[in-house]
Formats: C-alpha cells, sequence, structure tokens
C-alpha cells in the first residue's frame, strides 16, 4: 500500500490537467511600454514609442526595466545610453505597488489595478530627467498653493489606460506636436495595433455596463487613410499569393485562392482572369485586376448563405454546410484583406452588427431586421401591446418563441415589452449565432484589421456597413485629371471639345440617359464602383486617342477618350465600348 501510495506522488507530480497545463503555457503575457520626455515642466509619454512587450508575470521592477530598455533598443536606435528609470502613468517611480508597501511585482500590479495585462502600460524615463522633474516639483511645493482646474477630456486623459515609454536623448527631443510626424511607419504600427491578448483566468467582476461612460479615445490627429497604410505595413512587395479567376464563378476562385497552402495575407496579390473562352487575358497585375477581384469578391459575398436581413443591413446567420466549410473565418479574413490590400469594403452590414464588432456596449437592433415574417409578426404584436393584459396575452401566445430565447418573464408594466422585444433581438442577431460571430472575428483578425476597428470605431466602421458613398457626375469629373496637349495647338482645341463631351456624358450616366451607370463607368477605368478606404492610387488620368472607342487601364487608372466630332458619336462610342469590355455586367 504504501508503495502505491508513492508511486501515486510521482505519477501526479510529472502530470498535469488541461488547466494546469494551459496555465503553464501562459507564462508570458503581453503589456505596452512607451518613451517618456521632459515637456516643459511635466514629463510627456512620447508619440508613436509604444511597444508590446512580453514577459513573466511574476517579473520585478528591476528585471522589467531591462527588459523595456532592450525592447525599445532593438526598434529606436536613436535611444540614449541612459540610465533609465520606470515610471507608472502618474509619473512616479515603480519601486512599490501603489498604495501598499509591498515590492512590485508585475503580477501584484495587475491584481491591484484590476485590469488584464494587455491594458497595463507603464514608463521608461531617461534617469536625469526624472530627477530635474522630481526636483522641480519639490520647489514647486515650497511656493504660494494655486489651483488648478482640469477640464474633462484631460482628467479622461489622465484616468486613460498608461503606455510604457522611454525618451530620446535631450538633444533629439522633438518639439511638442512633431513626434508623430517624424516617428517611423513601424513604430507606429506597432503602437496602435498592438494585438489584445486577454487573460482567460482572471476572475470576471460584476460591472454595471451602462453606468460606465464611453471612454474610448480616438487620436483626432488620424485619418482612415493613415491607419489603413499603417495596417499595410507588413505587406511584402516582393512575394506573392496567386490568384486564377473566372469572372463566371469568381467565389470558386477566390475559395481555391485563399485555401491555397502557401497564401500569405502579407503577400501581394496577384491575379490573373480568363476571359469567355478560358483563356487568360494578357496584361501584369499592377493593381487594377486585384482591385476588380475584390470589387465582385465583395458583391460575391453579400449573397452568400451565411447572411442574413435586408438589403445593405445584413448580418451572420448559422449555416451548417458554411460551419463545415469553415465560409465564416474565410469572410471575415476576405473582408479584412479586401479593405487593407486596396479593394472596398463590403458596405452591406448591419450598422448594429459592425458596432457590435468594435466591441461597442451600445446595441439598438430594430425588428425590420427581422426577415422571418412569423417572428417579425410576432415582435411587432409584442411591440405594440396597448395594455398589460395585452401585453401578457401576446407573451403568453408566443411563450414558445419567447422561451426558446429566454426571454418569456412575467411582466406587470407596459414599458417590459420594449425589454422583451430588445432582448429578443440580441438573441436572435448575436446570441444564437455567437460560435460562429466568433470565427469571423478570427477571419477578421487578419492584419490586425479587427484591433485596428475596435480601437478606431469612428473611423473604420462606416467601411464596413451600409455607408457607400455615392459616386456622382461631379466627383469624376474632378477626380479625373486631363493629360493635355501643348496650348494654342490643334489637337488642344479638339481635347478641350472632347472634355465637354466627357462632362456631359457624366452626367448622362448619372441621369439614366446613357447605357451605363456611373459606376460602371468607375469600373470600367479602376476596377472599382466606389472609393476605396485606403484611396486611390495612382491619381485617375484622362488621355486622348485617336480612335474610335475608349480605353482604360486599371492598372494605372487611366481612361483614355476618342477624339470624335460630335456628341452623339462620343456618347454611343462610350457606350459600345464600356458594355463590352471584360467583366461587365458582373456586378
Amino acid at each position: 500500500m504504501e508503495y502505491r501510495n508513492i508511486k501515486s506522488k510521482e505519477r501526479q507530480s510529472f502530470s498535469c490537467g488541461p488547466k494546469r497545463r494551459l496555465r503553464q503555457e501562459k507564462r508570458q503575457v503581453q503589456i505596452n511600454v512607451g518613451l517618456m520626455v521632459p515637456h516643459g515642466c511635466d514629463l510627456k509619454p512620447v508619440r508613436g514609442r509604444t511597444l508590446p512587450l512580453f514577459t513573466d508575470p511574476e517579473i520585478a521592477a528591476p528585471e522589467l526595466l531591462k527588459l523595456a530598455v532592450q525592447k525599445m533598443r532593438v526598434f529606436y536606435k536613436d535611444m540614449d545610453e541612459g540610465p533609465y528609470v520606470l515610471l507608472y502613468p502618474d509619473c512616479s517611480e515603480v519601486v512599490h505597488v501603489p498604495g501598499t508597501e509591498r515590492p512590485f511585482t508585475l503580477a501584484e500590479y495587475k491584481k491591484e489595478i484590476g485590469k488584464t495585462y494587455c491594458r497595463i502600460s507603464l514608463f521608461i524615463c531617461i534617469e536625469k530627467h526624472f530627477r530635474e522633474d522630481d526636483v522641480g516639483s519639490e520647489s514647486d511645493s515650497d511656493s504660494d498653493s494655486e489651483i488648478v482646474i482640469t477640464t474633462r477630456s484631460r482628467a479622461e486623459f489622465s484616468q486613460a489606460d498608461t503606455v510604457i515609454a522611454i525618451s530620446d536623448s535631450e538633444d533629439n527631443l522633438d518639439p511638442p506636436g512633431c513626434s508623430l510626424a517624424k516617428s517611423t511607419c513601424y513604430s507606429r504600427y506597432t503602437d496602435l495595433y498592438a494585438p489584445c491578448v486577454e487573460e482567460e483566468e482572471d476572475e470576471p467582476v460584476p460591472v454595471n455596463v451602462e453606468s460606465i461612460p464611453d471612454t474610448t479615445m480616438e487620436n483626432a490627429d488620424l485619418t482612415l487613410l493613415d491607419i489603413i497604410a499603417n495596417l499595410s505595413h507588413p505587406i511584402d512587395r516582393g512575394r506573392v499569393s496567386r490568384f486564377n479567376i473566372s469572372r463566371s464563378n469568381v467565389w470558386d476562385g477566390a475559395i481555391r485562392g485563399f485555401k491555397r497552402a502557401t497564401y500569405s495575407e502579407t503577400c501581394d496579390m496577384l491575379v490573373k482572369f480568363t476571359d469567355d473562352t478560358g483563356a487568360f487575358e494578357d496584361g501584369i497585375d499592377a493593381g487594377g485586376p486585384r482591385r476588380e477581384f475584390l470589387t465582385l469578391l465583395m458583391n460575391q459575398l453579400r449573397d452568400r448563405p451565411i447572411f442574413d436581413g435586408p438589403p445593405g443591413r445584413r448580418f451572420l446567420v448559422y449555416n451548417a454546410n458554411a460551419v463545415r466549410e469553415d465560409e465564416y473565418y474565410l469572410a471575415g479574413k476576405m473582408i479584412a484583406v479586401s479593405v487593407v490590400h486596396g479593394g472596398p469594403g463590403p458596405h452591406f452590414l448591419s450598422e448594429d452588427f459592425v458596432r457590435y464588432l468594435a466591441a461597442q456596449s451600445s446595441f439598438k437592433a430594430t425588428i425590420d431586421l427581422v426577415t422571418d415574417e412569423e417572428i417579425g409578426k410576432a415582435l411587432r404584436e409584442i411591440e405594440s401591446a396597448a395594455s398589460v393584459e395585452a401585453l401578457q396575452e401576446c407573451t403568453l401566445r408566443h411563450s414558445t418563441m419567447l422561451q426558446t430565447a429566454g426571454c418569456l418573464r412575467h411582466t406587470s408594466t407596459l414599458e417590459g415589452k420594449r425589454t422583451i422585444v430588445s432582448d429578443y433581438l440580441r438573441w436572435y442577431i448575436l446570441d444564437r449565432n455567437s460560435s460562429v460571430i466568433g470565427r469571423f472575428k478570427e477571419g477578421l483578425s487578419a492584419l490586425n484589421f479587427l484591433t485596428a476597428l475596435q480601437q478606431y470605431p469612428t473611423l473604420l466602421a462606416p467601411v464596413l456597413f451600409h455607408s457607400e458613398e455615392k459616386l456622382t457626375a461631379l466627383k469624376l469629373e474632378r477626380l479625373f485629371k486631363p493629360d493635355l496637349s501643348p496650348s494654342g495647338s490643334n489637337r488642344r482645341l479638339r481635347e478641350g471639345q472632347t472634355l465637354g463631351y466627357w462632362a456631359d456624358y457624366l452626367l448622362d450616366c448619372e441621369e439614366g440617359q446613357a447605357a451605363v451607370r456611373v459606376q460602371d463607368l468607375f469600373m470600367f477605368v479602376t476596377g472599382l464602383t466606389s472609393l476605396p478606404p485606403s484611396g486611390l492610387e495612382p491619381v485617375p488620368k484622362i488621355e486622348f486617342l485617336d480612335l474610335p472607342f475608349p480605353m482604360a487601364n486599371t492598372c494605372t487608372n487611366t481612361l483614355k477618350l476618342p477624339l470624335l466630332d460630335s456628341y452623339n458619336v462620343f456618347k454611343s462610342r462610350m457606350d459600345y465600348g464600356i458594355q463590352n469590355s471584360p467583366g461587365f455586367g458582373c456586378l
């Protein structure tokens, strides 16, 4: 018996369950480190110099300082020799856990502030600068006291998540407002889109979410083009992933390309179209075929059975066959790749669904999102109940439907009907589809797009939901820049007349007086039906040629207009040329 007990203890010491093994694998956690420099009488973090740092949660302050300085020096070669000190967000030195006499460890600090590791930020600063600031603070305390009025926005910023920062030498300090412009593209990328690592072992704390104000802070200096440019930085333009696409079946070619073992979203895309006879079209993909492919792909994705809801307000819905084919993951990846690689956004998702993906707390779906007629009718009956008795009768009549969603409850007030409808819509759109939404988000995380969406929802959310900016004749006229002959030449006179024809033709397209739409014309020249989130490069231009029909180069965004003698001939030739171009009618 004693021998069995000894052997049992030995086996237990060498084995561990899944939970314990998971904890052992998670010894490395992520925090954020940055750089702090003098700014007037204070210390301020340097923009664009924040990096993720992976470390042991039991690490002490001296070792953490060494790792932070080492990480900064790897990415920034202009780092001062130091020595450095490790600082909290309030510019106090990291020695003890705040409010206690316990020596600092990352795990103890995390426990004290109640945040996940990925939201913890610390700063490093040159010791000389820190001591000078400390002395200045002491001298200020000896002078007459003064009242400092802090604005609400500044107070919220002071309470925001911290960042670990490392300062440059005193001679290399950038003046205020210049640090972002001078920071490298990679440093801005790592600052904005460091991945968030959620710690599953944290115990949830009950919090009233509705009572917490929205503290999401977006950099007012950033534009949508800046964010897309940062996201596209990891793309290696020297390597390509090939896509062989037939316009008659874009989805099939896309699935083959994205599932290819050698495919990587960090490679550039090389798209080759086959013509109507199955032969490959001549031409090199310098951007035009890629944009056309991504435009056609987003249109195909809109009609896939993984989406439900009215046009322009669609959301994910469970489909067993799509789960087997892992279509939800592929759909998320396709959207991320399209936006970052210079294509369009989907522009067909529900705004409420996109706000949920962006981790915003509000969810205010309406009954018109429900495509099932019986369910929609039942919800409208509950919503329009005029008395408590009528409401109770409605809930009883539709008890099976409500019980499935966990929304069946006794209501003693008429206001309860709004809660019932709201809870059911949340279950109908989100909760019952949570597994496929999770897989979709994994695909959307490609190229850190989901992280950027959650950090900058105001700028990126409109890329996904139905807010496509309408193309107009005036916008296209201003967008295309003509390449004219020297002033005074006979050819310049003909080109000027043709530009007048071009402006009138745009108006006819917009007003439905031509055989094609403005979107068809834009697709003919650029491979896009709308302006992409990443901007349009190169700038579209107009050239002129002595041929009877228009020509276009989608790689250079160049439209070549025919020089003709009358507007009626010009219009008919433009209609014919665009309608007979490859891919017309595929949208």
